[in-house]
Parts: C-alpha cells; sequence; structure tokens
C-alpha cells in the first residue's frame, strides 16, 4: 500500500521576503558595477584632494570632513542608479510580476527592498567614507588640513555623510517604483533632486534661500559637516528633513501598488 505525503508549501514570512531580496540584490551584474564605481569615485577624488592640497589655498577654509569626501558627490549618484534599478529595474524586466505573485499583499515586497538597499547602501557608504578620510590624512598629516576620528564632529560628520548618501538613495528608490521606468526616474532624480534646488535657489527671495536648506541634496551636505555651514540646516534639523523626504517617496509607490495592476 503506497502512502502518499502531501507537500507543504513554507510559510511566507518577512524573513524570507528579505532574503529573497538579498539574493536578487547580489545577483545581478549592474549592483557590482554601481558598487564598485560608487567606492572608486569617493576613495578616488579623496585621495586626489589629498594628493594635491596645500595649506593657505583655495580650499583652506572648507571643512576637513567636506574636503576629503567631495567625491560623495558622484557616488551618490551611482548608489541612487542602484537604488532606481532595484525598483524599476524589476518592471524593465517584467520581473516584478513574479515577485509579486510570490507575495501577492504587494508591500512587503517594497518594504523588504527599502530595507536591504538602506542597510547595504548605509554599510557600504559608512565604510568608504572611514576608509577615505583615513587616507586622505595621509597626504594632509602636514597641511592646515590635518584631523584625526577623535576631533569634535568628524565622526559625526562621517556618519552624517553616509546618512545623507543612504537617504538619497532611498528617494531614488522610491522614484523609480512610482515611475516605473529607469530612465524616466533617473531623469527625475537629476532634475527634480539634483538640479532644481540649485536654480530656486539663485532667485532672489529669502523665503527661497530658507525653503531650499531643506531639500534632499543640501540637507545631506549639512549632515556631512564636521563644523556648520554657513546657511546651512543644523544636522539635526537636516536629518529630519531627510528622513521624511525618503518616507514621502516611499509613500506614493505604497498608495499605488494597493490601488493598480502591475
Amino acid at each position: 500500500m503506497t502512502t502518499l505525503t502531501a507537500r507543504t508549501t513554507p510559510a511566507l514570512t518577512h524573513a524570507r521576503v528579505l532574503r529573497s531580496e538579498w539574493h536578487k540584490l547580489w545577483t545581478v551584474r549592474s549592483t557590482w558595477i554601481t558598487v564598485l564605481t560608487a567606492v572608486a569615485f569617493v576613495l578616488g577624488v579623496g585621495i586626489l584632494m589629498g594628493a594635491t592640497y596645500t595649506s593657505d589655498g583655495g580650499d583652506s577654509d572648507v571643512d576637513t570632513v567636506v574636503l576629503s569626501l567631495y567625491g560623495s558627490q558622484l557616488g551618490g549618484v551611482a548608489l541612487a542608479v542602484l537604488g532606481i534599478l532595484v525598483t524599476a529595474g524589476e518592471y524593465a524586466t517584467g520581473m516584478i510580476r513574479a515577485s509579486l505573485t510570490a507575495v501577492p499583499r504587494r508591500l512587503p515586497v517594497l518594504w523588504a527592498k527599502a530595507t536591504v538597499y538602506t542597510a547595504t547602501v548605509f554599510a557600504l557608504s559608512s565604510a568608504t567614507a572611514l576608509l577615505t578620510f583615513l587616507t586622505a590624512q595621509l597626504f594632509l598629516s602636514d597641511t592646515d588640513q590635518a584631523a584625526s576620528l577623535t576631533d569634535d564632529g568628524v565622526l559625526a560628520a562621517l556618519a552624517g555623510n553616509a546618512a545623507g548618501v543612504t537617504l538619497l538613495g532611498v528617494l531614488a528608490l522610491g522614484l523609480g517604483a512610482t515611475l516605473r521606468s529607469v530612465p524616466g526616474a533617473i531623469g527625475a532624480f537629476v532634475g527634480g533632486v539634483l538640479i532644481v534646488p540649485e536654480i530656486l535657489g539663485m532667485l532672489p527671495y529669502e523665503a527661497m534661500d530658507t525653503a531650499v536648506r531643506y531639500f534632499p541634496t543640501q540637507a545631506a551636505g549639512a549632515l556631512g559637516s564636521a563644523t556648520p555651514l554657513p546657511g546651512a540646516a543644523s544636522p539635526g534639523t537636516a536629518l529630519l528633513a531627510l528622513l521624511l523626504w525618503a518616507a514621502a517617496a516611499l509613500a506614493v509607490p505604497a498608495l499605488l501598488l494597493r490601488g493598480r495592476d502591475v
């Protein structure tokens, strides 16, 4: 007599959804390309700034952490592109259908993508910022930009730089999930997040100057300085502003996921 054993499907849990998104992130070539590009930009520019710096030059009044991490602006763009690929990239390949079929409630997929991306980029940005600062200091040790990790505000600025880059990337991830188009989301990020604030800041209105301080890129810049930047928001306020921008960027696709087809 043959006994039939029923096969049971493993329960769908948040941990399994997270593990799935982790595997998807690291098994595509674009992740490695964007990550390595970001690290190369930050470290390369940091070494260049340190190796070419001379005391009492044109950059002598620039904050030491800012000087060392000038490349974060370029590295942040590369990581923002990664955030867009994490969401919009699945729509481009059609893989999103399989993802949402496996997780019918849909929203856990978005939260898992955001969680995996945030943890990965913050860890990567923190390590890169620390390595770049220490490497740049090998060249700056005999200049007026010499500093150490124990100096006031340095560690906070390094962590703030990583937080700023990460939250800008989360904003880009949200744009990708909303627009569902890689070129469209990249254009929206570059135009709306990077360029528009610069244009608005040129307008001769004090209220506009005040508002621009809390735009994403300006707030991220305020987080990455060991000394207060003139005309910038305080680190606490800048962090709050960036968190709100990132939350809004994720709230829009979350609402759309519940109300429209794939």
